[in-house]
């Protein structure tokens, strides 16, 4: 059994700036859910003379139940045709970055976009009031509401239906089971969604101020996975030179874990600052 990641690498750890916790359960639904608004969104397509050009999509999401204001800029890029989705077919999540005006709930907040249906998906990690030293993850998706222009010989431009930026365009959030034990068995893992929090993210190399050449001694990035739909850690490593402008590496349980149940490996285009992360499971107990 296998499972794939595709994240536009921008990565974000809000943990300095969280304030109490999300309670992770509801005592009368089992399942707590959360209120999020939309406020304003974009996407512009890519320019038509470039070849392979890159559209952008940029949306404001606010936390419903915070009393601080607080907004978050959901920014990707894509090779247009791509239409928010992988080569082989799996979506594309970014992250959403703080804007810096007030405290938090969440440690990680996450989007991704099918834009052949304008379908927004969030996703979002938090500590846990009701279960001390718990996190939690929580997703949830929304129809955007876009109207769409073409200049001529000119790029696409799109943007929410005038009077969308309301309350009334929101969605909530549900929160996911807690997670399994660490080297949980494929029986158990194939109920779950599977997400990874990505952590220490790392890649030196050096470039030249205002070159668009590949930058030389790269070494391609190391960072840690942290499961969110069971315990497994993974502690991540490229090698090779990304002569190619990819990097391959493998990911080994991370301290004295010795987990032979499941493993991954990864590879990052250095070019679209993608990385894909591939989780195999030793299927023996189904």
């Amino acid at each position: 059994m296998q499972k794939y990641l595709f994240v536009y690498t921008t990565v974000l750890w809000l943990t300095s700036r969280a304030i109490a916790s999300r309670a992770c359960v509801d005592s009368s639904r089992g399942s707590s859910t959360y209120l999020w608004r939309v406020s304003d969104a974009r996407y512009d397509g890519a320019d038509p003379n470039q070849v392979n050009g890159l559209s952008t999509i940029a949306i404001s999401i606010v936390p419903g139940n915070s009393s601080y204001a607080t907004f978050f800029e959901c920014v990707s890029e894509w090779p247009e045709s791509w239409a928010g989705w992988y080569e082989d077919g799996n979506i594309i999540w970014s992250d959403c970055i703080w804007a810096g005006n007030g405290p938090t709930y969440d440690t990680t907040i996450s989007f991704a976009v099918d834009w052949k249906t304008h379908e927004m998906y969030i996703s979002h990690t938090f500590e846990c009031s009701d279960k001390e030293g718990s996190t939690a993850l929580a997703t949830g998706s929304i129809e955007l509401d876009i109207n769409c222009t073409t200049v001529t010989d000119g790029p696409i431009s799109c943007a929410l239906q005038t009077g969308s930026a309301t309350p009334s365009l929101s969605l909530n959030t549900q929160a996911s089971p807690p997670p399994l034990e660490a080297g949980s068995s494929c029986t158990e893992n194939s109920d779950r969604y599977q997400s990874w929090q990505l952590e220490n993210w790392l890649r030196q190399y050096e470039m030249i101020p205002g070159s668009v050449t590949r930058p030389s001694s790269d070494t391609g990035p190391s960072f840690l996975l942290r499961s969110m739909a069971n315990s497994d850690v993974f502690e991540c490593s490229a090698s090779g030179d990304g002569s190619d402008n990819t990097f391959d590496g493998t990911c080994v349980a991370a301290g004295d874990a010795t987990n032979t149940t499941t493993s991954a490996t990864f590879r990052f285009d250095s070019l679209l600052n993608m990385l894909e992360v591939t989780q195999s499971w030793n299927c023996s107990d189904s």
